[in-house]
């Protein structure tokens, strides 16, 4: 018993860590790409490297939150190995989550895109408008009160169940059930995501930020009731900046 508790605790720290390096090396990704803004014509290495920005800042951001569900998975495996039966390892479930947010990515690049042509992105990848700022801030607060918004975080902060009536067997089966959790977390946070627009795409403190809310909102007992006060608190704050841009 005790060594199946020590086995126990050794895989969840195990994973743990694996879930921790991928996450910094996301973030180290980020801090070495050569970023070159500004208004111009994108090359295909400009869009080339924008979107591997964006993976890599979903990755970091996002692949802490993920970490509930990576746990019970890893445990499930495990059980299943220990009866004979062949389960995927727990890093194609983890790859499934970060498809998720890599495909976000590719529309995150495109939004980038169109908003630099609009000239409604500054070099520094700050909104320029002070209304499309007050916009963004206003659709991501009434976001976080929508059922729309409770069901995803319900999902995301139920692993098991969400495990319990995604579950497929095979590699196949875990990298869509990855997928899946993904697709979920995505539906949580996608206008989130759209605050960069507003602190700055390239403001780490800001970005972290933004990460660690998720992290509280997903993870944390007090999670729900956060997803609300955050709720009024954009509401209020895209209120005055729109009051303030005239």
């Amino acid at each position: 018993m005790a060594s199946s508790a020590s086995t126990e605790i050794r895989t969840r720290l195990a994973v743990l860590a694996g879930l921790a390096g991928t996450s910094a090396i996301a973030w180290l990704a980020l801090l070495r790409l050569p970023m070159d803004t500004g208004y111009q014509v994108w090359s295909t290495r400009d869009a080339a490297l924008m979107l591997a920005m964006w993976v890599a800042m979903m990755i970091g951001m996002m692949i802490p939150s993920a970490a509930p569900a990576v746990l019970i998975y890893a445990a499930v495996a495990r059980k299943a190995a220990r009866d004979g039966q062949a389960v995927a390892p727990t890093g194609v479930f983890v790859l499934g989550y970060a498809l998720a947010w890599a495909a976000f990515s590719v529309a995150a690049t495109l939004a980038q895109w169109a908003l630099e042509r609009a000239s409604l992105l500054s070099p520094a990848l700050v909104a320029t408008s002070p209304r499309f700022g007050a916009v963004v801030l206003l659709a991501a607060g009434a976001y976080q009160l929508t059922p729309w918004k409770e069901a995803c975080l319900r999902h995301c902060r139920s692993p098991a169940h969400f495990l319990a009536a995604h579950w497929r067997p095979g590699r196949a089966g875990a990298l869509r059930s990855g997928f899946a959790h993904g697709l979920h977390c995505l539906g949580c946070c996608w206008l989130l995501m759209a605050l960069l627009f507003v602190g700055g795409v390239m403001n780490l403190p800001w970005i972290a930020a933004i990460a660690l809310f998720v992290l509280v909102e997903k993870a944390l007992p007090f999670g729900r009731a956060s997803r609300r006060l955050a709720g009024i608190a954009l509401l209020v704050a895209g209120g005055a900046a729109l009051v303030a841009a005239g």
